[in-house]
């Protein structure tokens, strides 16, 4: 049985996992990263193996108390994956991105794939149907977007996020909500033309935090899969046990 914990900047997510089977999945803010532990290692009494992806910072005393309890496998640029990595500065490579291209080589072997993920940032991740990684686009995430407009300006407000019902804002924060949405399925839109245009046929899966809040305003053909990022995870961990 596996534990799965990817660790961000406010928030932790965590998944047990039974083969490839997914058993639980929550999300805890960081500092009840302890008792989140503790009460899964109550629920799930074989818990014994753990994948640990930082993409922000893990406490010391909270790697300390997670390395007492489980075998625990850091997610690096050096662990064990099951797809051929062509990005030149390999080293700098999210954790995060090298989990939804390790899912992507399981769930759809000799594909082309792109990989979308809508949360902080928006990534595009492309693996080819001869199992290699080439790289992608990093862009900011909405909620970023709706930040940026406010901290960068005088006078604009700071909304949530909201589907625009027209592509014409008769008001500022229609204005916001069309410039910031519709922009991001623009270039959603765009990328994925430009993918097909350059290598044909393309499974395309969108995940991330936003993944849900846009899937049903993109006209192209996508599986969107909350849970793809864990089942990367679960994966490698599979590979890297001693």
């Amino acid at each position: 049985m596996n534990l799965i914990i990817d660790v961000g900047n406010t928030q932790n997510k965590f998944a047990v996992f039974e083969n490839r089977v997914l058993l639980h999945r929550e999300t805890s803010v960081t500092e009840d990263f302890q008792v989140t532990i503790g009460s899964l290692v109550l629920s799930y009494k074989n818990l014994k193996n753990c994948i640990l992806s930082s993409s922000g910072r893990l406490a010391d005393k909270d790697y300390r108390f997670l390395k007492k309890k489980f075998n625990i496998h850091i997610l690096t640029h050096d662990s064990k994956i099951p797809f051929k990595n062509l990005y030149k500065t390999p080293t700098t490579l999210g954790v995060d991105r090298i989990a939804l291209i390790a899912a992507a080589a399981i769930k759809y072997p000799k594909k082309n794939v792109l990989v979308i993920d809508t949360g902080s940032a928006i990534t595009f991740d492309f693996l080819s149907m001869n199992n290699e990684y080439l790289g992608g686009a990093i862009s900011p995430g909405i909620l970023m977007r709706y930040k940026a407009l406010n901290a960068y300006t005088v006078s604009l407000p700071l909304l949530k996020r909201k589907l625009p019902k027209t592509i014409v804002g008769n008001t500022t924060k229609k204005a916001i909500h069309s410039g910031v949405v519709q922009g991001v399925l623009f270039e959603i839109e765009g990328a994925i033309q430009a993918y097909k245009n350059k290598y044909g046929a393309l499974i395309i899966i969108l995940t991330g935090g936003d993944a849900h809040f846009l899937r049903d305003s993109i006209k192209n053909d996508i599986f969107a899969d909350s849970i793809f990022q864990l089942e990367g995870l679960n994966n490698i961990l599979e590979n890297n046990k001693d």
